[in-house]
């Protein structure tokens, strides 16, 4: 049986596990990565130390299964973290420089996100000021957890009145925009995107 419930302190660990597990477009990163936590310190991890009440974890008979995390106000999140999330990290891992270079490993991608780290273009933002990430281990995949997860978030997002949500997916990551598309999410017509930015956004309005 699957319970949703908002996430607890001591869930963290678990996090940086599915974060892993899921982190090479969807598939495991595991093999990757020299540095295991890189990619939750990212896109798990700061969420749920800074904003716990707005993450939800799926949680069956041997434990977490997936999350769900996200703001409602991407660019206090982005202030937020610069000013008390990526010092510390910043400290631990090396700067690899702010130039993609055709030798980096996933790990120096990843650094040079935590020393150099890229805001979500505005385009994105004015329409879908709030943002989400989720994430299920591959057991918890296909049984329609990742769909309750989703609207739990939203619901919780119209109940504090957000008016849209986006995403940002891989463009590598098939299974994951098509996830979205299904819960809602639409590419949005005419954005103003940069020209280095990689990522596929997709929004959703939300109702009142």
């Amino acid at each position: 049986m699957i319970t949703l419930r908002t996430l607890a302190r001591d869930d963290i660990d678990t996090l940086y596990e599915i974060a892993l597990a899921t982190g090479d477009s969807g598939k495991d990163a595991s093999k990757l990565y020299k540095d295991p936590k890189l990619i939750g310190h990212i896109y798990a991890a700061p969420y749920a130390v800074l904003t716990p009440q707005t993450c939800i974890v799926a949680e069956d008979n041997e434990g977490v299964v997936g999350y769900v995390v996200g703001v409602f106000d991407t660019r206090t999140f982005e202030a937020e973290l610069e000013r008390s999330w990526w010092p510390d990290l910043r400290q631990i891992c090396p700067d690899p420089g702010a130039t993609p270079q055709p030798h980096w490993t996933v790990d120096d991608k990843r650094c040079a996100q935590i020393h150099h780290p890229q805001p979500i273009p505005q385009s994105v933002v004015s329409k879908f000021p709030a943002h989400m990430h989720m994430n299920l281990f591959p057991r918890a995949q296909g049984q329609g957890i990742g769909r309750k997860l989703c609207e739990n978030w939203l619901d919780l997002a119209r109940e504090n009145g957000v008016t849209g949500v986006h995403v940002g997916v891989s463009p590598l990551n098939r299974g994951g925009a098509a996830f979205w598309q299904k819960c809602g999410f639409r590419k949005p017509p005419n954005l103003d995107l940069p020209r280095e930015d990689r990522a596929v956004w997709l929004g959703q309005y939300l109702d009142g």
